[in-house]
């Protein structure tokens, strides 16, 4: 069996903060040059498969916030058609929720806006660890973790005669899902770092022999003099703008 991890590519709130707060982080949109990083992802995986012995068609789970979907569509059409067999939403893939929080990312703001919150948050998290640790009205990625682990209870019934699986998420979701199906410890959590954007971790192995992961693709990042390229809205014509008072 062998799963790709893809985390969707750049979006636009990765580019700039804004969006989140202008769209609301379910409905951010990848930027141009994200949809690219996509399709690379796409055609790594194409490159890895092809001529691979008995591969039977890939079932394909992805988060139903909107840079994850067009994730996915980026991925389709690298993908050849044949490959491709069920494609499957899953809100159990979504980003974790940050609660209060979920549009502010700076932290000078955060303490701001909700300074009781904030300290509440500051101090669970020095008590209880970071993986523990719930912001205001959110999720810890110990939550995370757990419905991640629900996903995977699903994909396992679902999925359970399926070779080869590609599942679109986010960087805690993806974490989560190689960390509970490879039976990683909350320490390893702790010292893994998220994917970058588009990049695809490929787990595989068999039940009998046991299962390992790989950093399969590591997406293309901007160069040098490349800042200012493609990071309009992927397939629309939105814009960050500002907001009166901010």
């Amino acid at each position: 069996m062998r799963i790709f991890l893809v985390r969707h590519g750049e979006s636009v709130g990765n580019i700039d903060d804004r969006a989140y707060r202008q769209f609301g982080d379910h409905n951010v949109p990848l930027t141009q040059w994200g949809y690219r990083q996509a399709l690379e992802a796409g055609r790594a995986i194409a490159s890895h498969l092809d001529g691979l012995p008995g591969l039977g068609k890939l079932s394909i789970w992805y988060s139903p916030f909107l840079r994850t979907r067009q994730s996915k569509d980026a991925l389709l059409e690298a993908l050849p058609a044949e490959l491709v067999g069920d494609v499957r939403e899953d809100y159990l893939l979504r980003e974790q929720d940050f609660g209060l929080f979920t549009e502010i990312y700076d932290r000078a703001e955060q303490k701001r806006k909700f300074p009781d919150e904030f300290e509440k948050w500051a101090r669970l998290r020095n008590s209880s660890g970071k993986f523990y640790a719930r912001p205001p009205d959110g999720e810890s990625r110990a939550d995370v973790a757990q419905r991640v682990r629900l996903f995977l209870q699903t994909v396992m019934r679902t999925d359970e005669n399926s070779e080869s699986m590609i599942v679109v998420g986010h960087g805690v979701t993806n974490r989560a899902f190689e960390m509970g199906f490879l039976h990683h410890s909350v320490e390893w959590f702790q010292r893994s770092d998220n994917p970058g954007n588009a990049d695809v971790t490929l787990i595989e192995g068999t039940a009998s022999a046991g299962f390992g992961s790989i950093l399969l693709h590591k997406a293309a990042d901007r160069a040098k003099g490349q800042e200012s390229e493609l990071r309009d809205a992927h397939g629309s014509e939105l814009t960050i703008t500002s907001k009166t008072g901010q």
